[in-house]
């Protein structure tokens, strides 16, 4: 099979895997939203607020100080976005499609220096790809770069497997997501399929967590954990709107 071809199998897989995973959201969030009313009937008097999103104080080193990420823009730029992720993570691609194309935009106008930092969040729940995914992102990264490993990157959400069937994408397609962005096979292959950056996984998975990273997607602006949006699509706008 040509590399067009293959390209296209896998868009025609990803497409049907996107929109099945957004009416499993959808249902999802139904459930969210019935389960938080459940708890607000319980509520006597109004005396309690409950935060059903609490997250401890997190404490990350800054943009373009970690080992474990790529960025792009100017590391003077006026404001800096981190964003810690699982290439797992639905809602991790929901924040990249809405922010990617802002996101360039704004770095190229000086506008804001962004880093983003995948780690393993989901493996102990949905198998190995986590680790496989960023093991291949930092193999792209060390043997290609930094530009390619953000188009690697990229790809990676384009081509995200579902939670339900993480195994889809396979280290064959993971060499073949490499080698369109820009890697060469014979560097990739052997360490994709080896998980030869595993340990780097594990490295990075360690420091989201001495940072009190507690899920995916995490945004920090400004070094301030970024929560202004009810959805993952007004988060993003609400947090371009910021750099603009």
């Amino acid at each position: 099979m040509s590399s067009n071809s293959k390209a296209k199998v896998r868009a025609e897989k990803a497409a049907a895997e996107r929109a099945a995973q957004a009416q499993r959201e959808s249902r999802r969030r139904i459930i969210t939203i019935g389960a938080v009313l459940g708890v607000m009937v319980l509520i006597v008097g109004g005396s309690i607020l409950v935060s059903v999103l609490n997250k401890e104080e997190v404490k990350a080193v800054g943009a373009g100080s970690s080992d474990y990420g790529v960025t792009i823009g100017d590391a003077d730029a006026p404001h800096s976005v981190i964003v810690y992720e699982d290439f797992l993570c639905p809602f991790c691609g929901q924040l990249e499609t809405a922010t990617r194309a802002d996101f360039e935009r704004l770095a190229a106008d000086g506008k804001v220096f962004v880093e983003y930092r995948p780690f393993d969040l989901l493996s102990q729940s949905f198998g190995d790809y986590p680790i496989r995914a960023a093991s291949a992102f930092a193999l792209v990264l060390e043997k290609s770069g930094p530009e390619v490993a953000k188009k690697f990157h990229d790809l990676l959400y384009e081509n995200q497997p579902s939670e339900e069937e993480p195994d889809s994408v396979t280290d064959d397609d993971l060499v073949d997501l490499a080698v369109e962005a820009g890697a060469t096979e014979a560097d990739v292959r052997e360490g994709i399929e080896g998980v030869s950056h595993k340990d780097w996984v594990t490295k990075a998975t360690a420091e989201a967590d001495k940072a009190g990273i507690q899920g995916t997607p995490t945004v920090l602006l400004d070094g301030e954990v970024y929560q202004d949006g009810r959805t993952i699509q007004d988060l993003a706008e609400n947090l371009v709107a910021e750099l603009e």
